[in-house]
């Protein structure tokens, strides 16, 4: 068995599903990356969107029998949070998805396997792929047993969404929205670091290094909130 097969069935395993449709499992697995240029090579992409409705039904499910007397606004910031793609890559980590995935070779060497984004969509195409060899009630077990540890943490809105957080923060205080600019760029196109300030008016800029803006901004508007927040 070469590495990829060990890889496939030990996830089966973690999934304690083993698929019945292996062209199905293999569609979920392909990243677009993969494909030769012909064309003939099915991948994730058209699953990725059917997950990723199939994880927010589920997700919506559960907070709502969870949570009976939060109010839509808490229970959309705590859904915003399962559902996103940190969410969703870090259980497929867990699972150990990254090692299952068919990559285009170069892509695999410059650390694909490990990257948020395709692992991320990776973990709703094979979401998909469950539910359609399952049902919503199959597919209900396995998300709601590989999202046990998420949904038992402790909930810290700020640092889960802390740009709507930091929007909502200052619009209380009747200042103008706040302003993202990139500061810097640097490394090669597959992996990039930015350099980016948020600033607030009447505040001191708060700066963060990620390797995408959309990570950098959150990481600066959560930088600003836990300095500032506290002595308004």
């Amino acid at each position: 068995m070469n590495r990829r097969l060990a890889a496939i069935a030990a996830l089966e395993l973690r999934l304690n599903h083993v698929f019945a449709d292996r062209i199905l499992l293999e569609r979920a697995l392909t990243h677009a990356s993969a494909d030769d240029g012909s064309g003939k090579l099915l991948d994730n992409d058209r699953l990725e969107f059917l997950g990723d409705r199939v994880l927010g039904l589920i997700m919506a499910e559960r907070l709502m029998d969870d949570n009976e007397t939060a109010d839509a606004g808490n229970l959309s910031k705590r859904f915003h949070m399962l559902v996103s793609g940190q969410a969703c890559a870090r259980v497929a980590r867990d699972v150990k998805l990254g090692d299952a995935l068919r990559l285009q070779g170069g892509e695999s060497r410059r650390g694909a396997r490990d990257q948020d984004t395709i692992l991320a969509d990776g973990c709703e195409a094979l979401i998909a792929a469950i539910y359609l060899e399952r049902g919503l009630v199959g597919a209900r077990d396995i998300v709601l047993t590989l999202w046990a540890p998420l949904l038992d943490e402790p909930v810290d809105l700020a640092a889960a969404n802390p740009k709507s957080e930091l929007q909502e923060w200052i619009a209380a205080l009747g200042k103008p929205a706040p302003v993202y600019r990139v500061l810097s760029r640097s490394g090669p196109d597959h992996q990039q670091v930015f350099t980016l300030e948020v600033f607030v008016e009447g505040l001191a800029p708060a700066v963060a290094v990620a390797g995408s803006v959309r990570l950098a901004e959150k990481a600066a508007a959560l930088a600003l909130l836990q300095r500032d927040r506290k002595n308004s």
